[in-house]
């Protein structure tokens, strides 16, 4: 079975490789996706990008990308699109208008019910399979659309939890983010918090980054002891402060108490604060919002990201009632996904 796939995001091919796994031996991926998975028609780290600002100086570079996916849907057995929306949702569009009968698969949804509602009925209309990761979302969607709840892909990765927190912390995590960007706006706040820690200062680095890039981005890091496995890191830490994005659902998994924290461009900001709907930034506080009406671990936005906020924050945390809550968002989450998307796929 030959099947395209587009896998922009980092997070995307971890979940792709463990999919990859459940598959037939027989199956061959082409498209875009983690070279360690085959042959793509793309380096990955081209396509990294953080926000509006930086989309519309590469717009050129991924109409050019899209169009080269359209024309690689010739032929193969299936389509699988993950995440990645502002891009997978039009090459979804001109996939199925070329070559209708081409069966398209949808994992890990585009967050429509969070950003854009009216793109849910192009969802239902256009997608043949819709894989959803968030137990919520089918709610959302009409009601003879093709979706399917299939489990969370972190419940593939994750083994290991935590059943109770040492008494003492004496290991902090900090995780600044994977883009450039995020990281650089981060740093300078999470430096002057690690001054006022007298505890083991751990950061984790995306394995990608060169010597010279981890200067530029993260500064002088002779106070923290670098690591490149965030997975075990979070499972270790007896505390973490964290940029938005998958880690902060890893570790709400886990049990590792921490405190979210994003600071995205002005604009950016601006433009997705007028479009995007939700009390909360945090997928762990998403989620767990939907059964308990209240958020799991604290979050810091914008100018709200300062030492003196996640100090305090930090100071004044339950960590014994996060761990309850922690047990009780896996319970709501039940069971990863991949065994049961490679089931859809190999249908």
């Amino acid at each position: 079975m030959k099947i395209l796939v587009s896998a922009l995001e980092h997070s995307a091919n971890i979940h792709l490789k463990s999919l990859k796994k459940e598959l037939s031996a027989d199956v061959e991926f082409i498209g875009i996706f983690d070279n360690e998975l085959g042959t793509p028609i793309v380096d990955l780290r081209s396509l990294a990008i953080m926000g509006f600002v930086d989309v519309i100086k590469k717009i050129r570079f991924f109409f050019k990308l899209n169009a080269q996916m359209v024309d690689l849907a010739c032929g193969v057995d299936k389509v699988l699109l993950i995440d990645s929306s502002g891009f997978n949702l039009p090459l979804a569009k001109k996939i199925k208008k070329k070559y209708p009968d081409v069966e398209i698969i949808y994992y890990i949804l585009p967050q429509a019910w969070a950003w854009k509602k009216k793109r849910i009925p192009v969802l239902a209309k256009t997608i043949d399979k819709l894989c959803s990761i968030l137990p919520f979302e089918k709610d959302y969607y009409p009601e003879n659309a093709p979706i399917t709840y299939v489990g969370h892909p972190l419940l593939d990765q994750i083994h290991e939890f935590k059943d109770k927190l040492n008494d003492k912390i004496e290991n902090i995590l900090f995780m600044p983010g994977s883009r450039k960007g995020e990281i650089s706006k981060l740093m300078p706040v999470f430096h002057e918090v690690r001054k006022k820690l007298d505890v083991k200062a751990v950061i984790a680095i995306p394995e990608y980054f060169t010597k010279d890039e981890i200067i530029e981005v993260y500064g002088d890091l002779s106070n923290f002891e670098v690591v490149y496995d965030s997975h075990k890191a979070i499972l270790e830490a007896d505390f973490a402060f964290i940029c938005s994005g998958t880690a902060t659902l890893e570790a709400s998994i886990i049990g590792t108490p921490f405190i979210l924290s994003y600071i995205a461009k002005s604009f950016d900001y601006f433009i997705a604060s007028r479009l995007v709907k939700l009390d909360y930034l945090g997928l762990g506080n998403i989620m767990f919002s939907k059964f308990n009406d209240r958020a799991i671990h604290p979050e810091f936005i914008q100018d709200d990201v300062s030492a003196e906020n996640l100090l305090e924050s930090y100071s004044n945390f339950n960590r014994d009632n996060f761990l309850d809550d922690s047990k009780a968002l896996r319970g709501y989450l039940e069971n990863g996904s991949s065994k049961n998307v490679a089931r859809i796929i190999e249908a």
